[in-house]
């Protein structure tokens, strides 16, 4: 039998899970328009999704949901978990798409996510031992900014922040570090659009930097305007272990896209957007959480290893 290609490769990594979408609207214990794009942690043996909630003003907020095996039997909290400060001019339109990891030095779990305010979209953060006290840090970096995620540990003496500015109209995946959490500076693109490629008009970073031993895996949504709109797709990078601002390998395919009608069909059509992982070492599995057309949450399965394995298989470098 003829060895698979790349593509093919590519193109297997991940399953759907059976029962997908496996949070909804309708799951939920009070009043909303649509659940998408949850962060994702382990507590407690249990898997807990942060998801964005979408209010039928058209504002989000976010509330937490349990899970012990990370599919079903969905523990959702009875109101909102994390709401937007209305005397905040940063948060008065709401809090979307939240990110998640350890920060181990910390002790703490710490959650990037948009706060939308008159000024635009801006990357804060705060900070949780539990998900249910959350100490506000504030806004980062200036607008317009999404997509942001930290590392879960310092790179000599700094911070590291993945986010997605628009710059000149641009919109590439950029990183920056602190020593505090509150400065930021040493600002530099990470990984660009590609001409003509799936992911060519704009990329953001999906889930949490996952460390391995090969170097960080980083999943990226592209985006392609094509004439019945856009398509929000996924890939795959390889950044250094040490120096992360250098991309040891990209994807040239797209590893996960709308297909299923769940992602084809919703408030936003055509939308794979990834923004939690939860990595079952013991198994060698990762569940990958992501909405699903702006309208409900679903989750996708890989071998962590054969993401690996396709991922040192790409082309080198940035371009």
């Amino acid at each position: 039998m003829a060895e698979r290609t790349r593509e093919q490769k590519a193109n297997e990594l991940f399953k759907r899970y059976h029962g997908n979408p496996i949070l909804s609207a309708d799951n939920w214990p009070y009043p909303t328009n649509a659940v998408f794009n949850p962060g994702a942690a382990k507590l407690n043996d249990e898997t807990l999704l942060l998801v964005r909630v979408e209010d039928m003003r058209g504002f989000s907020h976010l509330t937490v949901a349990r899970s012990a095996d990370g599919f079903t039997n969905w523990q959702i909290d009875p109101e909102p978990t994390f709401k937007a400060d209305q005397s905040s001019r940063e948060e008065r339109w709401g809090l979307e798409d939240p990110r998640i990891i350890w920060l181990e030095e910390q002790k703490q779990f710490a959650v990037t996510y948009v706060s939308f305010g008159e000024g635009g979209p801006v990357v804060s953060l705060a900070i949780t031992k539990n998900f249910r006290n959350f100490a506000r840090l504030g806004s980062l970096l200036p607008p317009e900014d999404k997509d942001a995620c930290l590392f879960p540990r310092r790179f000599n003496g700094r911070f590291a922040l993945v986010h997605r500015p628009i710059v000149r109209g641009e919109a590439h995946m950029w990183i920056s570090f602190s020593p505090d959490l509150k400065h930021w500076g040493d600002h530099r693109p990470l990984i660009m659009t590609r001409g003509a490629y799936w992911d060519c008009h704009r990329v953001g970073l999906a889930c949490q930097p996952i460390e391995t031993p090969q170097g960080w895996l980083l999943f990226y949504h592209g985006v392609r305007n094509t004439t019945a709109g856009a398509i929000y797709r996924v890939g795959l990078a390889l950044l250094d272990l040490d120096a992360p601002w250098k991309v040891l390998h990209r994807s040239d395919e797209w590893v996960l896209g709308p297909h299923a009608p769940y992602e084809r069909i919703g408030d936003v059509s055509d939308v794979v957007f990834p923004t939690g992982a939860v990595v079952h070492k013991e198994t060698d599995q990762l569940h990958l959480y992501y909405g699903a057309a702006d309208s409900t949450v679903a989750v996708a399965t890989a071998s962590l290893s054969d993401c690996l394995d396709y991922i040192m298989s790409c082309p080198e470098g940035n371009w």
